[in-house]
């Protein structure tokens, strides 16, 4: 009769833990708000985010802004309604967005700033080293061409990522155009970061300078396509333009000269610790390595975890290849063999 009633207990016992379990789970959902899926990047950050959060037994969740700032709003509270415990938020807009993350932290929702800086209290930051990336790529346009007419395509004027990839690449030009061995002719933000912008600037800049233009530093993939497109339509061949994300369609611009540098940021890393992040958040711990950082305009501190980049040029693409995160044959599609990268060969 003991034993049949310890059993009995044992199996009651069993059965609430595995309650306690899975109302633990169901707990953990992690809400993702995405600005937009306009760079081919961010499909490859959300397939990392979903991965590691399922290895971790949390359950994704997710809504695309398609590029407005408004929708954004309304998106954050409806993952909240849907039952987000943590936010990962791709911010469209540093400033509008602030609303929904005082709402998130009235609710003691974590909030996660992904990739672009939300400076609010209480925010974790994950990214990538900015002003590193853009020391990296005026670092690459610097080597190929050190002097003449400089042209400087950045980035969102809503994104603070913007100002702080000009800022490094300055640190690394600041010298020379002191000394008047490099003249910048031109330079502007990108909407939204919209290639379609970024090649509209360029050719009003190429027009106005008379096509007198030595380099580019272009802040990201999808600007250095529109800078190309600009360039190409124009007939101007071979100056140094730069990059970064890795987008494949940029990797094959290296690959056949057209592209100097993009500056990789392997989103697989940045989304896996992201949703690591979001689970240890969520747990009410901290997370593993981070690091206080206030270099923001408002200077507040927030707990940050920072990555590191690493610049692709012709000199090493088979790092990306030997990553698995382009394949060989998309990576040299079109790239003349008597001119081909080590990788291509």
């Amino acid at each position: 009769m003991k034993n049949t009633f310890q059993k009995t207990l044992s199996a009651v016992a069993l059965a609430a833990l595995g309650s306690v379990s899975t109302a633990t789970l169901a707990q953990m959902t992690v809400g993702v708000s995405w600005s937009n899926f306009q760079e081919e990047r961010w499909k490859t950050d959300e397939a990392a985010i979903k991965a590691q959060l399922e290895k971790l037994g949390a359950k994704y969740i997710s809504a695309d802004a398609g590029g407005s700032p408004e929708k954004q709003l309304g998106d954050i509270e409806g993952l909240m309604t849907k039952g987000a415990k943590v936010l990962i938020v791709l911010a469209m807009d540093k400033d509008a967005i602030l609303p929904a993350v005082n709402k998130a932290a009235k609710q003691k929702v974590p909030v996660i700033a992904y990739d672009r800086l939300i400076e609010a209290p209480g925010v974790f930051y994950i990214t990538f080293d900015n002003k590193e990336v853009g020391r990296m790529q005026a670092r690459a346009v610097f080597k190929a061409q050190p002097k003449g007419n400089y042209v400087m395509i950045k980035g969102s004027p809503t994104d603070p990522n913007a100002n702080f990839l000009r800022e490094g690449q300055q640190e690394v030009i600041d010298a020379a155009v002191k000394s008047g061995a490099i003249k910048i002719v031109g330079e502007e933000y990108t909407e939204g970061w919209k290639p379609e912008v970024a090649q509209k600037n360029m050719e009003q800049i190429l027009t106005k300078n008379g096509g007198k233009v030595d380099a580019v530093v272009a802040s990201n993939d999808g600007t250095a396509g529109g800078v190309v497109a600009a360039l190409t339509s124009k007939g101007i061949k071979g100056i140094p333009v730069s990059g970064q994300d890795g987008d494949f369609a940029a990797l094959n611009r290296v690959a056949q000269g057209s592209q100097t540098v993009s500056v990789w940021k392997d989103a697989r890393d940045l989304g896996r610790e992201a949703a690591s992040a979001a689970v240890a958040l969520g747990n009410g711990k901290k997370v593993d390595g981070a690091v206080s950082w206030s270099g923001g305009d408002k200077k507040i501190a927030l707990d940050s975890h920072f990555l590191a980049p690493v610049a692709i040029t012709r000199d090493n693409l088979d790092v990306v290849v030997k990553a698995a995160w382009i394949k060989k044959d998309e990576l040299c599609k079109g790239v003349a063999a008597a001119t081909a990268p080590a990788a291509c060969k």
